[in-house]
């Protein structure tokens, strides 16, 4: 990237399996530019995609979690007892955001799913290690098996079973994990987002679901101007799970940040929603996230291509990047 004038684009993704860095990169810009011809900017669409608009980079950190006999593999007996906590918090979390779309006094089927998985989760919680090593992998499976009853999970063909479900979800604990022997994963996690950076220039970055932890995180230590931060569908403000543990704390915007859009769609049920603006505090310069709701089509919302699509979302990424 360095020797050019233009800006810099980064995309951070979120929880899944292995990626190929140039395809998602691809991947992520026709989503961009659909939600930028929807924004009403359709003559800046070829300066986007061809790369003469911004340098365009895809942060692709997914082998550092799915290399075999490292942090990837199946769940059972490969968490510790803080990253149980911090997935079973996640799994409650994403289980109270379900009940409110499929209220238990209902009595339909998607309600009884939802009580059934609640059930599932509470077993989870209590003290399933004492039971012997795989329990909990064994409790956590029967979660995200239950969960993708769901249709709206289930259709979405996000995750083939629910051992796939659990071990992508498990992520988000590994990496929040701040134990001596498991930090290195995080450092070299935030290491790949910043790689190749030029602190001289513009930077934009569009970051979604765990990846906007990641970001976080690492614009914390970025020491260059950023126009533009964009989140979708972030779990920053899930409480106990997710905002008690970033890095520094007490939470605040990144110095560096000169404005943060945050979009949540109300049937993302891993995203914090509203809560994100209000206890994240402002940056020293005073920036706070402007967080707007999304409302996407289909039955999985949960994917960034997903929301960038969307002309709000959209609009304010290219204006960033017009000189």
């Amino acid at each position: 990237m360095v020797g050019t004038a233009n800006p810099q684009l980064v995309f951070v993704h979120g929880i899944g399996g292995l990626r190929n860095a140039e395809t998602e990169r691809q991947q992520w810009l026709r989503a961009l530019a659909v939600g930028v011809r929807a924004a009403g900017r359709a003559e800046l669409v070829s300066a986007l995609t061809q790369g003469w608009l911004a340098d365009v980079c895809f942060a692709n950190y997914s082998d550092l979690f799915n290399t075999r006999g490292a942090q990837g593999g199946t769940p059972g007996g490969e968490l510790d007892p803080s990253e149980e906590q911090v997935l079973s918090g996640l799994l409650e979390a994403m289980v109270d955001e379900l009940a409110e779309q499929y209220p238990p006094d209902t009595g339909t089927r998607d309600a009884r799913v939802i009580e059934q998985a609640r059930h599932h989760v509470d077993a989870l919680s209590s003290g399933s290690r004492a039971q012997g090593v795989g329990e909990f992998a064994r409790r956590l499976v029967w979660v995200t098996t239950t969960l993708l009853q769901l249709p709206g999970l289930r259709q979405g063909a996000q995750w083939a079973n629910g051992q796939a479900f659990a071990l992508h979800l498990s992520q988000v604990a590994r990496y929040l994990n701040r134990h001596s022997d498991r930090a290195a994963l995080g450092s070299a996690i935030r290491s790949r987002m910043l790689e190749g950076l030029d602190p001289t220039r513009p930077l934009v970055v569009v970051s979604h679901s765990l990846g906007t932890v990641v970001a976080y995180e690492a614009l914390h230590e970025y020491e260059g101007p950023v126009a533009l931060w964009v989140t979708l569908g972030s779990p920053l403000a899930l409480g106990g799970v997710v905002l008690q543990r970033l890095v520094p704390r007490p939470p605040s915007c990144p110095k560096e940040v000169g404005a943060w859009h945050n979009f949540w769609d109300r049937n993302d049920i891993v995203v914090g929603r509203p809560r994100l603006a209000d206890w994240i505090a402002p940056s020293s310069t005073g920036v706070k996230a402007q967080t707007a709701p999304v409302k996407s089509g289909g039955v999985w919302t949960h994917t960034a291509t997903k929301y960038l699509e969307h002309a709000e979302v959209a609009g304010p990424i290219v204006k960033a990047l017009v000189p």
